[in-house]
This record gives structure tokens, C-alpha cells and sequence, in this order.
């Protein structure tokens, strides 16, 4: 999904040792199931303690090294609102419950209580940790993400596709320091950019052939060394926008860690943990659902099982990203034993805690004792202080813009479900909008991974309830796209329509959200292109005529074929219009009021058939 800066609005050293941690336990999740020979234990039994933490002379042969990550942060430092703010737990007899998760004030409190009494501890992440932010970060071009991650004392990430929404000279920026190259520097003080490094060991420079940042990264402390390599998703270039991968190439995800496990192999580094920003599915949305039910792995499913079983066996774990999704798996590598395969969910809602014991004696881990869970970042605990001071600095600078009432809701409008009532509310304002422009306009189609959170009813300030203000606007649609007009047939609409659930949208379909007017039935119990009935297809209750010509508003993203949609790239005499997020504004301002609140939309366009 592409960011591209608004024009008229913006949007540590470097640690080589461990800060203090370790794991405060809030529920269990997968571990694996053997322990270590009897030798080791006997060995760090002399020491007087199980998994050694000793040193010095007095060194045991095995020592646990604590390592926490999360993943797909997206900028989000204030607790995320609605179904975005929630994680689902399931509790002992079967039954479910919900909980407020979320917010990097109470994310700091819990990794630093975490830490506590671990000598060894690092911390990772699986990459979007900048990108279709929320306005608070994404206003002042995520700048004030990387600062609270440095707070944080994030160690090491991935990128994720996310990263690449600006370009890689704005990554690039956001590593080293530096401010804005067109709207200069938000504060009085220069921006310092990361302090941890971002690996990008399959993303490679078209006319170097070399990578763009690191691909690797080894972490040490008193004799022990892990190695981190870190790639993202080999189908990137597919949902960013091209002008945010110019002159770069990606390459397969698999080949790229198994040859750097090789180089790290070779410089004495053994223990090693990829960083993946590519993920799965679980069986479940529980967080704490036990995934290796009946069998290792059995119980996730998506591009990240594939990608686990072929990474060479001289990795030890593997945190991903990508899905949103939340699970502790061990999923078998090539030799058929399990290793453990991990994701926090999204927004930092969840942190994993994983033990890595690590063997003095031939530098690597001993896979068999690796045991790891995902915790609730909870907000019963107190709240960090220096982080509600970066949000109460960087929501001073924004507060004149995001403030801003634009419209009134009656009710939250949700983004959950195949068709939202989120969904066809952004896809109304676009016709709206395309109408404006071209009063021939007939529909309009919205990407779901374009809306970024729902719109909710309670107050998130000062504006009073039913208020939906410019920064909750902007924590929707944060990414600046264009609303186009383009002319296809109504064959290729059909087309269209099938390619969400055929192509690269067959394993996780992306269901379109459609405007007012436009119906049709989805009968999910068939495959492929099949699930999409064609001839329901209607539009203002007529057939569409294969060959008659649709003027059709998306936005830029789509317009140019991506998310798997090819045939939109197809269309004819393309108009580009204004920023969707002002189109979405228009819509709200024109439509309610505080004493005629907009209603939600029925989601009955699309009738889906189980």
C-alpha cells in the first residue's frame, strides 16, 4: 500500500552488548518439546542454576539468551482505537474474551519489566514499523516512530513493504538521520535518525546488484553472538507503489537467508535468527491459540509455512510479520525438526518472548530447548513517562491540524468483516468524489488493505463523541493516494472482480469494497475465479454489459494494478484527482452533522455464500 508525502502537509548509538531483560509471563504459547541432554544439564547443575547465566571463569556450558520482538508497529505509538486496539484471548474452558492492547506508553512499560533480571536479552522486529502511520507519526513523515523505537532500545528489524511506501532515500533517511528534504526539520532539533540498523539482505540496488542497507547484523555479549538477517516479502514491489521501489529488485526470500546463514556460518556465527516480514494464517484469531495442535505447525497456514521449510537448518528461529496475524509455531525446516516460528500480531498489541539456549561450547543454539510465548501488552500497567512525553511533544505540532472536526457518525463504523461498513462508506465518498470531476462516473472500488482502522463513536480527545476529527481521518487512509477516474469495459469489471479471489489473491482473497449501487454474489463454498457468480453482477440493479464502457473511481494504488489487480492497470483515459483522505473529508463534511450524524452502511452490497 503506497505512501507518498502530502505536499501542503507533512505527514544511539548503535548497541553491539544487551540492555537488562527478560520475560514477565502473561499467558503460555507453543514451546518446544525436548530438553536438553542430560550432560547439559549436569553441566549447568555444578553452577547451581539451570540455564546458566553464570561468568567469568565460572561459565556454565549453556546459556539462555532472552529475545523479544514484535512486529508491524505502523507508527502506532497512541493506544489504536476500535477492533485495532483489541486482541482476543482464549481462556482455559474454551470460551473467548477481548482485550484493550496497544500503545507504545505501556509496550515500553512491559518490555522493560520483561528485561528485568536477564543479562542477555535483544530485542527484534519483523519490519512496517514505519508506514501507513497514524497522523501523530505519519504527519511528520514517521520520524517520531523512530524516536520512541530508540527509546524502546529496539536492537534490530527487517524491512517490511511499508518502509518502501516514500522510497528507499527516505528509508535510507529515516536509518541515518537527517531532516525532511522538502519540509525541513519539525523541531529545533535535527533528526538522528535510527538507532538500531534495518536489514534488507534481499532487497538489492538494480545497478550495484548489493544490497541497500545491511543483511545482516551479529549481536554479542561476553562471548555469546547471534546473527540476524532480515528480508521482506519477494512480492513487495506487487503493494507498494512503483515510484517507492524505482531501481529496486527483490529477490526470493528462501535463497537470501539461506546464503547469508552461509556467510555468517563462515565468520564463526552460529546461532542465527532470520527477520521476516512475509507470514501466515492461523487457525484461530486467539492469540494464544496453540498452533502446533494436533502436529508441529498444523494448525498455520500461508506463504510463511513454505519459506519455513526450506530455510536451511543452520537457522535457529524465525520472528515474521506481514499477516497481522499472531502465533508461536514450530513448523519442521528441510531436516524435519521443528523450529520455532513466531508473530506478534500488529500495532503493538503483542511482544514474544523467546529463550534461545545457547551452547559455549559449539556457538549454537540448542534448538531443542527453545521455548517461546506471546504476551498482551496490556493497559493496566503504568504508563512509560518519557514516552507519553515524545506523544505529548509531537501531538503539541499536530493538534492544529488533526483537531480538525470533519464529520459525525452515529455509530462506529467498522472495517471488520468481507464487506465493511467502513469499506463501502470510502468507496461512496470516492464516487462521490469521481462524480465531481466527471458526473458519468458509474462506481467506485476501494482495496480492504487500504483502511487502516476503524471509525469510532467514543471520543479519542477533546472533540466529544460522534466526532470524526482530521487525524482519525488520516489514521484511516494515511496514504496520500489520488482518487482516479479510468473507463473499462464490463467484461474487464467481472475480471476484476475475479481477480480478488483468483491469481495472487486466491490463498488470502482481497475482497474489493464497493460503492452504493454496485451488487453481486460471492459464493466462497467454489474456488478461484469461480467464487464470483457473474452473471449476479449488477449495477443499479441492471447486468453489466460485457461491452459497454464504466467509468470507475479507486484509488491511485489500484488504478495502477496494485494488490494483484492487474486489469485495473487497463483502463482508459485515466483523470487524477485530488488526495483520497480529502475525498473521504468532502464526503463526511457534506453528508452529516453534529444533529444528522452519518449512519453506517448495511454492508449488503456483496452477498456471500459459506
Amino acid at each position: 500500500m503506497p505512501v507518498t508525502a502530502q505536499p501542503h502537509q507533512s505527514r544511539r548509538r548503535r548497541r553491539t552488548g544487551v540492555l537488562l531483560a527478560a520475560a514477565t509471563v502473561v499467558t503460555a504459547g507453543a514451546l518446544a518439546a525436548a530438553a536438553l541432554p542430560a550432560s547439559a544439564n549436569a553441566d549447568a547443575n555444578r553452577h547451581g542454576h539451570g540455564h546458566g547465566h553464570g561468568h567469568g571463569h565460572g561459565q556454565s556450558r549453556y546459556q539462555d539468551v532472552q529475545l523479544l520482538s514484535f512486529n508491524d508497529l505502523h507508527g502506532n505509538l497512541e493506544p489504536p482505537a476500535g477492533s485495532s486496539g483489541r486482541v482476543t484471548e482464549v481462556q482455559p474452558d474454551g470460551t473467548t474474551k477481548t482485550i484493550d492492547a496497544g500503545g507504545v506508553e505501556y509496550l515500553a512499560t512491559h518490555l522493560r519489566e520483561a528485561r528485568k533480571g536477564n543479562r542477555y536479552s535483544v530485542t527484534a522486529a519483523g519490519g512496517d514499523m514505519v508506514g501507513a502511520s497514524p497522523l501523530l507519526s505519519g504527519l511528520f513523515h514517521d520520524e517520531p516512530a523512530i524516536e520512541a523505537l530508540n527509546q524502546l532500545d529496539l536492537d534490530v528489524t527487517s524491512v517490511g513493504n511499508h518502509e518502501f511506501d516514500e522510497g528507499a532515500k527516505e528509508l535510507a533517511r529515516l536509518q541515518k538521520g537527517g531532516c525532511h528534504p522538502t519540509e525541513g526539520c519539525y523541531t529545533d532539533k535535527r533528526f538522528k535518525g535510527a538507532d538500531f540498523p534495518y536489514l534488507a539482505a534481499n532487497v538489492l540496488d538494480e545497478k550495484t546488484r548489493k544490497p541497500i542497507l545491511k543483511p545482516y547484523w551479529v549481536w554479542k555479549k561476553n562471548g555469546v553472538k547471534v546473527g540476524f538477517i532480515g528480508v521482506t516479502l519477494e512480492g513487495t514491489p506487487n503493494i507498494v507503489s512503483a515510484e517507492g521501489v524505482k531501481g529496486l529488485s527483490f529477490k526470493d526470500e528462501v535463497e537470501t537467508i539461506n546464503k547469508y546463514a552461509k556467510e555468517l556460518q563462515r565468520q564463526g556465527v552460529k546461532s542465527i535468527v532470520a527477520l521476516i516480514h512475509e507470514g501466515g494464517f492461523p487457525a484461530s484469531t486467539s492469540y494464544n491459540y496453540d498452533c502446533d495442535a494436533p502436529g508441529a505447525g498444523d494448525g498455520v497456514s500461508g506463504p510463511i509455512v513454505d519459506i519455513a521449510k526450506n530455510i536451511t537448518p543452520q537457522v535457529d528461529a524465525l520472528v515474521t510479520g506481514h499477516t497481522h496475524n499472531a502465533y508461536v509455531c514450530t513448523i519442521p525446516d528441510p531436516a524435519g525438526k521443528p523450529r520455532m516460528v513466531t508473530s506478534a500480531a500488529s500495532f503493538g498489541r503483542l511482544y514474544t518472548d523467546t529463550t534461545l539456549t545457547y551452547d559455549r561450547r559449539t556457538g549454537d543454539i540448542a534448538r531443542t530447548s527453545v521455548k517461546s510465548a506471546n504476551h498482551v501488552v496490556t493497559r493496566d500497567v503504568p504508563k512509560a513517562p518519557d514516552m507519553t512525553r515524545l506523544i505529548d511533544k509531537w501531538g503539541t505540532l499536530a493538534a492544529p491540524i488533526g483537531n480538525r472536526a470533519v464529520g459525525h457518525i452515529s455509530a462506529d463504523v467498522s472495517r471488520d468483516g468481507t464487506e465493511s461498513p467502513l469499506g463501502d462508506l470510502i468507496a461512496d465518498a470516492q464516487l462521490a468524489y469521481g462524480r465531481t470531476q466527471d458526473p458519468e462516473t458509474d462506481l467506485a472500488l476501494m482495496n480492504p488493505g487500504g483502511i487502516r482502522a476503524p471509525l469510532t463513536y467514543a471520543a479519542s480527545g477533546a472533540e466529544g463523541d460522534g466526532v470524526v476529527t482530521y487525524a482519525e481521518g488520516f489514521t484511516v487512509q494515511p496514504f496520500a493516494n489520488t482518487v482516479n477516474l479510468k473507463d473499462y469495459t464490463g467484461a474487464q469489471l467481472v475480471q476484476v472482480l475475479k481477480e480478488q479471489v483468483s491469481g495472487p489473491n486466491e490463498a488470502a482473497p482481497k475482497i474489493l469494497q464497493v460503492s452504493s449501487g454496485l451488487t453481486y454474489t460471492l459464493d466462497l463454498t467454489k474456488t478461484g475465479a469461480d467464487r464470483v457468480v457473474a452473471d449476479s453482477v449488477r449495477l443499479n440493479g441492471a447486468p453489466l454489459d460485457p461491452s459497454a464502457t464504466y467509468r470507475v473511481a479507486s484509488n491511485s494504488f489500484l488504478a495502477g494494478g496494485g494488490d494483484g489487480f492487474p486489469t485495473l492497470n487497463q483502463g482508459a483515459n485515466e483523470l487524477v484527482g485530488a488526495d483520497d483522505l480529502a475525498a473521504l473529508e468532502q464526503y463526511l463534511t457534506a453528508n452529516s452533522s453534529a444533529t444528522d450524524p452519518i449512519e453506517p452502511p448495511a454492508a449488503d452490497r456483496i452477498t456471500v455464500v459459506r
